[in-house]
């Protein structure tokens, strides 16, 4: 068996290399992470909105005739005194400004009553912490302090009767053309006094988080979903956390929690969420809108509250409409929510100084209700598609990102991912690797065929030698020999029969070329059999598909992704995947979540004549279980 030994170590060198092994599932591939963060975590991202709604009520005013004529005088006083100007103009703006410091002295409430239905608001981030619709939000996102609710109603829904209160006042100044100073001053005395007396009636809150509609993605299909609030903490220096419940929720995606020793000061912080500077501006289409926004920047320090409550301080850029927002480590779990930032007097926000909740007390407040923070098969499948997508894996990721739109219809990406790679398959831009048990059997027949060339042509040239030594040699006798009787003489071009000692049994009987040499010796169990296919350690039996990295795998897939097999529903109960080799007659049972089963230990090829027809390429090979 020389030859073949030979053929067989050429054959090891010609074959193709094998594909390495495939990436851990949940490891990185070569995007910038932020790339790959925002990828994963924004399905579970979403907006939010608080709505208070009812009737605002205020006095008409008039004036306080007494008082504005004390008033009067002393701007006379004034005027003599040199301290302001005596022109008309500059006596306006000075009365304007006495009045708007001390407004209850110089104006009187009276009849009769006006009312308007009011609807004030805000918008912020918050997301999905169970798939069965638990979602993580700030205290300040849910709720609003009496001081600040009447600021806000005063500025929304006042501001008719202010412009037109201005103008009566405006319009004693007789003669008097008011320029866009005194109109300001005049409508800040309206502004100051209908909000110290505007009352509130048939007060009603809502929550509700904005989610798109089956098949329409994050686009103009979204709606506001009811959200009953479970519990809330104190804002802000306090710890600000809210728990909302959507009731009717099933398989959503959701973001994982770290702890907050995943973070120290030096790393970089990823911020994500709805900044007001785009969800209040028009000139942004809806679709943009309810897309998150993803910002880093590093660790800067810990910091305490007078209180206690620890807060970390980060140069992430945050803006309003962030907070409640998750915030993540480069591995892509939540370390905290943002909740705060520095806001400079004109109410512009500063980049450099951000501030986050810790997961610490995010995970103490959803203990206090006992929610358990969980992940279904719908983020598991998103996380790992998108690693097949990122990867080029174009083929192997379809039928991942199918089965998490089967399971999740309203999920806002999936479809346009999947849209992606199908165009990119089209393209001839899949470098999705070929199974490596295909690679296997390529060199195995391969292997096979060159070892029966290299055994026939021994065959043949034993049999060269042989037919070469039983032909006899007549040599022409001399003239003088005698010749052999005629009962010894053979008719012309017969050669005579071979010697039976010298050609028989131990030439051409089994010893040679019976079950000893072709059946058990060469091709029988000791090549193809059990240590090849079986149970050893170093083939595809038990160890290799289900221990060592095979069948621990969901995922199967089929070599011709073009056409792939998997079907998906949320009954995990109905294996909804089930490929063998022959897609069309599955060879093995249902695994985990519904996929093919690999084979348990089974010898693939039995022996004896079976033997022979694997050595011909006519295998079947276990179902391809290769992780994804």
């Amino acid at each position: 068996m020389k030859i073949a030994a030979g053929a067989a170590v050429a054959m090891a060198v010609a074959l193709p290399a094998l594909p390495a092994a495939a990436d851990a599932p949940d490891e990185r591939p070569d995007v910038p992470v932020g790339t790959w963060l925002a990828a994963r975590t924004q399905p579970a991202v979403q907006l939010t909105s608080f709505t208070y709604t009812g009737t605002v009520a205020v006095p008409t005013s008039t004036i306080n005739q007494t008082a504005f004529n004390r008033l009067v005088e002393q701007a006379t006083a004034t005027v003599a005194s040199g301290k302001i100007s005596s022109d008309e103009r500059s006596i306006a703006k000075w009365l304007f400004q006495q009045i708007a410091a001390d407004v209850d002295t110089y104006l009187a409430s009276t009849t009769p009553e006006r009312t308007v239905e009011a609807e004030v608001g805000g918008l912020c981030t918050g997301w999905w912490v169970t798939p069965d619709g638990y979602m993580v939000t700030g205290a300040h996102c849910v709720q609003v302090g009496e001081t600040e609710l009447s600021r806000l109603f005063a500025q929304q829904a006042l501001a008719k009767f202010n412009q037109q209160d201005a103008k009566e006042i405006i319009s004693g100044l007789r003669g008097l053309e008011a320029d866009e100073e005194i109109v300001k001053l005049a409508q800040q005395i309206y502004v100051t006094f209908n909000t110290n007396h505007m009352q509130l009636r048939n007060l009603k809150q809502s929550l509700s988080v904005v989610q798109s509609l089956p098949g329409g993605g994050v686009d103009k299909t979204a709606k506001p979903v009811p959200a009953e609030l479970v519990s809330v903490g104190e804002s802000y220096p306090g710890k600000d956390f809210a728990l909302l419940k959507v009731n009717g929720q099933q398989n959503l995606p959701t973001v994982p929690l770290g702890d907050d020793s995943d973070v120290r000061t030096g790393d970089t912080l990823y911020i994500s969420g709805f900044p007001g500077l785009v969800t209040n501006t028009p000139f942004f289409s809806l679709e943009s809108k309810l897309e998150p926004a993803l910002t880093e920047g590093p660790y800067n320090a810990k910091r305490t509250t007078q209180t206690g409550v620890p807060y970390i301080q980060t140069q992430a850029p945050s803006y309003h409409g962030n907070s409640g927002g998750p915030v993540f480590s480069k591995d892509g779990k939540v370390i905290g929510m943002l909740i705060a930032g520095t806001v400079s007097e004109n109410g512009e926000a500063s980049e450099s100084e951000s501030f986050v909740l810790p997961v610490g007390i995010i995970k103490e407040k959803l203990g206090e209700k006992n929610i358990k923070p969980a992940q279904t098969t719908t983020t598991t499948r998103y996380n790992e598609a998108l690693n097949d997508f990122f990867r080029h894996y174009y083929s192997d990721s379809l039928p991942k990102f199918r089965e998490v739109q089967a399971l999740f219809p309203n999920h806002p990406y999936v479809a346009k991912y999947i849209s992606d790679a199908q165009q990119a398959i089209s393209a001839g831009k899949d470098e999705s690797p070929k199974p490596i048990l295909l690679w296997v059997l390529i060199g195995a027949g391969v292997l096979v065929a060159a070892v029966i060339i290299a055994v026939l042509a021994k065959v043949l040239r034993g049999r060269g030698r042989r037919r070469r030594h039983s032909e006899p040699s007549f040599v022409q006798p001399p003239p003088s020999a005698v010749q052999p009787p005629s009962w010894r003489q053979l008719p012309a071009g017969q050669a005579p029969p071979p010697a039976r000692e010298a050609y028989g049994q131990a030439a051409y009987g089994p010893a040679a070329h019976g079950p000893a040499a072709y059946e058990q010796g060469a091709y029988g169990q000791a090549a193809y059999g059990q240590a090849a296919y079986g149970q050893g350690a170093d083939g595809y039996g038990p160890v290799a598909y289900n221990a060592g990295g095979y069948g621990a795998a969901p995922y199967g897939s089929a070599p011709d992704h073009s056409n792939p097999q998997y079907r998906s529903a949320p009954d995990h109960g109905n294996p909804p995947y089930g490929s063998a080799r022959d897609h069309n007659h599955p060879q093995h049972g249902p695994g985990p979540y519904g996929y093919p089963a690999p084979p348990h230990g089974q010898a693939q090829p039995p022996s004896g004549d079976q033997t022979r027809a694997v050595r011909y390429g006519q295998f079947t090979p276990p179902p391809n279980d290769r992780p994804s």
